[in-house]
């Protein structure tokens, strides 16, 4: 049976633009790999688990954020591995700086005899969905035109499309409106 994985894309506005929080591999194997390295945070799930339940816990343990809101379905892909990953999409502000991941365990460097931590995942930054096509591992890259087709589902052409008014089912109550206070975003 192939292993399977799932996992949340968090996505916001930014100047008009439609972004999306990728996370970088930690450990020397990914140090100095970039475009076709970043992924969407997500782990392994055991058979008979619920994939969106282990989406919703790989998120919390690979970022150190609490998953809140809206999910929206991106269905499953099959990585060039075999691997099937499942994904979710959601609207967020994450400061990626905060990200706190978990960490594990490596001989380095190899046949060494010393065991190593690192982080499972070293960093994350949010990127324009144009940009993110770069960045993100070739068998994830789907999961971005997926995510523009659902919110343009719900009006508009990606889900930012710069227009004052855009979108406002999609926007109604959203991370971008004020506060009750009106001090600034409702995160």
């Amino acid at each position: 049976m192939p292993k399977k994985s799932a996992g949340l894309l968090p996505f916001r506005e930014a100047g008009g633009r439609l972004e999306v929080l990728l996370v970088h591999p930690g450990g020397p194997f990914w140090a100095k790999k970039d475009d076709g390295a970043w992924s969407i945070p997500k782990g392994e799930f055991a058979d008979g688990e619920d994939p969106l339940t282990a989406a919703r816990r790989e998120f919390a343990e690979e970022t150190g954020f609490a998953p809140a809101g809206e999910l929206i379905p991106l269905e499953s892909l099959r990585q060039p591995s075999g691997k099937l990953v499942y994904a979710w999409a959601m609207q967020a502000d994450l400061d990626p700086a905060a990200i706190k991941s978990n960490t594990f365990s490596r001989e380095w460097p190899p046949k060494s005899g010393q065991l190593r931590e690192f982080p499972e995942m070293d960093r994350a930054a949010w990127f324009p969905v144009e940009v993110a096509g770069r960045k993100i591992a070739p068998g994830q890259a789907a999961f971005l035109g997926r995510l523009r087709e659902r919110l343009a589902g719900r009006g508009g052409s990606s889900g930012c499309d710069g227009d004052a008014g855009r979108h406002q089912r999609y926007r109604q109550g959203s991370l971008f409106d004020e506060d009750a206070e009106g001090k600034g975003p409702n995160r």
